[in-house]
Formats: structure tokens, C-alpha cells, sequence
């Protein structure tokens, strides 16, 4: 069995359901690193104390032309982002073996990339561009590009995330028969991160664990880098998750949970392992 990080697990709806019950108003999961910055750090915390040992910072949607939409400005949002996470891991880093480390996380742009959608090239390269610089400054350990569906726009942002020279890891969402919603299958996904030397590859996101480690089996006999797996719950309990989820145990580096999931998975990860 290879040697296991347990990732964490949802953050968005975490968040919403942490402001309802303080009687804040449901926005857009960016808002909060500046609105309510102690929430963002206290589902840190928590996803910590379940014992993962990479927290994802609440960064996912913060590019430019989304933010700007609300009359946000992104290197602030970021900024804020990476310094919640590195907060909670420095309050609580002996919660999990060793140093807890900050994933600075990104998703994939709303808008899809010429010919399918507006987003040309040089303007999704720019977007990215400025994402991982600003987020570079703020001392992430590492790079997560996540819940991406379209290879090309995927490579885009490795590329720019790779000349930080930070890790970069980077997963996709699947659908059917192992290909995205824009038809990507895992060796379009390989094939256009290969120039690039990313650090791991996988899914996350997609279904739920049954569904997801075939998938992950067939990352396995195409590449030798470390694997991701972070999939959705399927409305399961989190112990049925993590029993669902033990037959990729002997392939992936990294583990974690998705849509669905809250730091209960996490715990019944961490006891799995």
C-alpha cells in the first residue's frame, strides 16, 4: 500500500450550513474569506482535527472575471484565502502526522475556451497567470487544480501554476465511461499534462467511490505519477464511504472526499487508514 495523505473534504456547502446556523446570508464561498474569515478558518480547523493532512484553501472560484462580477478583487480574495488556511494549519498542525500543508486551489474558469465557448487562449493563460502568482507569494506548499472537465484549459493552468515551482496537482471530474461532460478522457487528461511535469493527477468530484475507483484503477495502468482520489459521497454514510472507497487504497498517494462530505468522511478516512 502506498503511503497515504488524507486530503479534506467539501468546503462550499460546509460553509453555507456554518453561516446559516449563525444567521449569515448564503453568498458566493469567495465572499466569506473577507466577510466572514473566521468561518473559512474554523472549517479548516475542522477538517484538520478529522486528520487531514492537506487543506485546500477557499480559493476555488477565484478568478478575475468571476469576482469582478460581484465587484470583488481577486488578489484580495486570495490573499485572504491563503492566509486562513495557513491560520488554521499553524493553530491546529499537531492535530495530523506531521506538518499540515496549504493547497492553494483552483477550479476551472465559467466560461469554456474557444471553439466551445469566449475565452480565448492568451486570456485564460492571463487569468491563470495572475491566480497563481499572487497565490505563490502568500507561501502555499502546493498548487490544486481541481474539477476540471476540459484537458486544454486544464493544461493552461498547470502550465502557469508549474512556473511558480510549486507541486502542482491536478484532478478532473468524469462522468460516463470514464470521460468528462466535454468528452476528455484520462489519456486526453494525460497527454496534455505530460509536457508539463505536474506532481499527481487524478478525480475528484464526478460520483461516488464505487464509480470512482475503476477509474482511478485505469489512471493507475497509464501513469506512473502519485494518484488523487476525492470523490463525491453518493449520499453515503461516512463509514459505508470509506469501506466503498478501500479497494484503491493499494493505488492512490492521496485521499479525500467531495460534494456530499463533511469532516465526519474525513474521520472515517483517517480511522480507514
Amino acid at each position: 500500500m502506498a503511503n497515504i495523505t488524507l486530503l479534506d473534504g467539501a468546503f462550499g456547502t460546509e460553509i453555507w450550513k456554518l453561516a446559516e446556523q449563525q444567521g449569515l446570508p448564503k453568498i458566493s464561498t469567495w465572499r466569506y474569506n473577507l466577510e466572514a474569515p473566521q468561518l473559512v478558518q474554523a472549517i479548516h480547523e475542522s477538517y484538520i482535527k478529522a486528520g487531514s493532512g492537506i487543506i485546500y484553501t477557499n480559493t476555488f472560484t477565484a478568478n478575475r472575471p468571476a469576482i469582478e462580477k460581484e465587484g470583488g478583487d481577486p488578489v484580495q480574495v486570495i490573499r485572504a484565502g491563503v492566509a486562513l488556511a495557513k491560520a488554521a494549519a499553524d493553530a491546529c498542525g499537531n492535530a495530523a502526522p506531521g506538518r499540515v500543508k496549504v493547497a492553494l486551489d483552483f477550479g476551472p474558469l465559467f466560461q469554456a475556451l474557444e471553439p466551445f465557448g469566449p475565452v480565448t487562449e492568451d486570456e485564460c493563460h492571463a487569468i491563470y497567470r495572475e491566480m497563481c502568482e499572487v497565490g505563490a507569494e502568500c507561501g502555499p506548499d502546493l498548487i490544486v487544480l481541481e474539477t476540471f472537465m476540459d484537458a486544454p484549459m486544464l493544461a493552461i493552468a498547470a502550465e502557469e501554476a508549474k512556473k511558480t515551482g510549486l507541486p502542482v496537482f491536478c484532478t478532473m471530474s468524469f462522468h460516463k465511461e470514464n470521460r468528462t461532460f466535454y468528452g476528455c478522457g484520462i489519456d486526453d487528461m494525460l497527454e496534455a499534462l505530460d509536457p508539463l511535469g505536474v506532481d499527481a493527477v487524478g478525480l475528484n468530484c464526478s460520483f461516488g467511490p464505487e464509480k470512482a475507483v475503476p477509474v482511478i484503477q485505469e489512471f493507475a495502468e497509464k501513469t506512473g505519477l502519485p494518484l488523487i482520489l476525492k470523490p463525491n459521497t453518493a449520499d453515503l454514510a461516512p463509514e459505508d464511504f470509506a469501506s466503498a472507497i478501500a479497494p484503491a487504497l493499494p493505488l492512490v498517494s492521496y485521499l479525500g472526499s467531495c460534494c456530499g462530505s463533511d469532516p465526519r468522511y474525513t474521520a472515517a478516512l483517517n480511522k480507514l487508514l
